[in-house]
Formats: C-alpha cells, sequence, structure tokens
C-alpha cells in the first residue's frame, strides 16, 4: 500500500498538478453555473427526479431487477432526447443569459436603466393615486403561475407602464399585473396574480397586495405595489412586503434584489431610506415653521 501511494506521489509532477487543479477549478465553475441558472425554476426539481431515476437504476441493477433495469436503461438511453423535449424553454433561457456574470458591468447597466423606468412609472403613478401591480422577474418563469395574461413583448419606458394602468372603458389591459421578463421588456399585461396563503397578513393589505405576495411565495420574482388609496408604493419579495417606500428607498431595495444583494440586507436599506426621508421630512417641516414663525414676528 505504501510504495503503491509513493509510486502515485513519485509521477506527479508540478505540471501535472497545476493540469489537475485546473481541470476541478474548471468542472466546479462549469456545475456551480448551470446549479445557478436552474435555481428556482422547475428544472431543479427535474434535476432531482432524474437524480432519483439513475438512483433506482443502480438499485434494480444490484437487485436484478430484470423489468425494471430493462425499463430505466431505455429511459437513460434517451436521456438527452428527454432532456431536451422537457427543458427547452429552460435551455432557451439559459442560453440566453451564458455570460450573462461574466461581464457584470452589462448586468449593472441593464438593471440601472430598469430602475429608472419603474422607480418614475411608480412615482408619477402614486401622485396619481393609480393603482398597479408591477412584477419583476428574476430566476424562474412568472408566466406558469399567471392566469387570463396579454403578452405584449414591449420595450420598457416609464410612459407605456404608467399607460397600462390608466383606467378607462378603452384600457383593457388596467386591470392585473404587468410582467417584466428577465430580457428586461415588458412581456405580459392584464395578468391575473395567484392569491398570497399568508394568514398573518394584517387588514391594511387589499386584494392588490395580496396577489404581489402570492406570485413572490410562488416564484422568486419581485412585485411592486401601488396604492390607490394611500398614493404609497410598496415592494412584496420571498413573501414579505415592505411599505410605503420613497423612490430612494424604493430604488436601493429594488437594485439590491436585482443585483443579488441579501433579503435582509435589501429591508435594512429600505428602512434606511424610509427613515432619511422621514428625517428630510421633519427638518423641512421644522423649518418652514421657523420660517412662519419669524415672518409672523
Amino acid at each position: 500500500m505504501e510504495s503503491a501511494l509513493s509510486s502515485i506521489l513519485d509521477r506527479l509532477t508540478s505540471r501535472s498538478l497545476v493540469v489537475t487543479a485546473i481541470d476541478v477549478v474548471v468542472v466546479y465553475y462549469l456545475i456551480y453555473r448551470v446549479l445557478l441558472m436552474i435555481r428556482g425554476t422547475r428544472a431543479a426539481q427535474m434535476v432531482v427526479g432524474i437524480f432519483l431515476i439513475g438512483a433506482a437504476f443502480f438499485a434494480s441493477e444490484r437487485l436484478e431487477l430484470t423489468t425494471i433495469s430493462w425499463l430505466l436503461d431505455n429511459v437513460i438511453n434517451y436521456f438527452i432526447i428527454i432532456v431536451i423535449v422537457v427543458f427547452q424553454e429552460d435551455i432557451r433561457r439559459a442560453l440566453g443569459r451564458i455570460g450573462q456574470g461574466v461581464l457584470p458591468f452589462a448586468k449593472a447597466g441593464d438593471a440601472g436603466e430598469l430602475l429608472d423606468e419603474v422607480v418614475a412609472a411608480t412615482t408619477q403613478l402614486a401622485r396619481a393615486r393609480l393603482g398597479a401591480i408591477i412584477v419583476i422577474e428574476r430566476e424562474a418563469a412568472v408566466a406558469p403561475f399567471v392566469e387570463d395574461a396579454t403578452r405584449l413583448d414591449a420595450r420598457l419606458t416609464r410612459q407605456l407602464l404608467v399607460g397600462l394602468f390608466v383606467p378607462s372603458a378603452e384600457n383593457e389591459l388596467h386591470d392585473g399585473a404587468v410582467v417584466i421578463g428577465k430580457s428586461r421588456r415588458i412581456e405580459l399585461a392584464r395578468a391575473l396574480l395567484p392569491m398570497s396563503r399568508a394568514t398573518d397578513l394584517g387588514p391594511e393589505l387589499g386584494t392588490r397586495h395580496r396577489a404581489a405576495i402570492g406570485i413572490t411565495e410562488d416564484t422568486d420574482a419581485v412585485a411592486l405595489v401601488v396604492s390607490e388609496e394611500r398614493a404609497c408604493v410598496s415592494l412584496c419579495f420571498h413573501g414579505r412586503v415592505a411599505q410605503d417606500l420613497t423612490p430612494v428607498a424604493l430604488r436601493s431595495a429594488l437594485g439590491g434584489l436585482l443585483t443579488g444583494r441579501d433579503a435582509a440586507e435589501t429591508v435594512a436599506a429600505a428602512e434606511l431610506g424610509k427613515a432619511v426621508a422621514s428625517v428630510g421630512q421633519r427638518t423641512s417641516s421644522v423649518r418652514e415653521a421657523v420660517s412662519i414663525h419669524e415672518r409672523a414676528q
């Protein structure tokens, strides 16, 4: 045993060690990228199913279960075709996102443009007291959880977002949610979202908020809600909601979620933005009161 181990160590050279290390790192990176691409999607559950099929095949071989082994063997032989048929949408989406993490500045630029348009649109909608739900897709697909939506595939602009929610007899798209896809385009309008299953939501959260929270329970999407009664904007993610956000706090929190920042950090940033805005408003009110008092004297 010792002689065999020493002979293996003798054959190892610095070059072979470097090549082996590079080989392991490349394989690790590829597996990591694949796991990132399927995280939060239906493909992740299907991959688990495929592993279970493989485990069942090896178990049937060991136990000499001839019929089950034959059946699973045929399934495995056509594995590539099955994967392409089952995962065709996920494969297409994954191929479109190859290199997304390699060029972080391009991703940041896309997120910046999205933030500009979405924050400006929600601010205008809140000021006009127009109710709205805007869902921003991240890794998981939103379409399978949406009912009776109208497909648009339109360029994302503030004007179009605001226009979609203007209530009018001629505007059939104003009722429901708008979904912004991974392509940073408006993909769906008039979308009916699943209601939240949470039982601890306060009475101040109406149907619009519960629908926005519901889609974030089923997917990793982010949902923005504009309340027409309170003229404020809320941010929903992972079944949670941060309410009454200022444009600055909304941009900070939404930017954190779209760039992969931790949810707790995102909430902290949102709360900090609200606190800063609150302090600024109180300071402005005090200055105004002092100014009025000085003029009165």
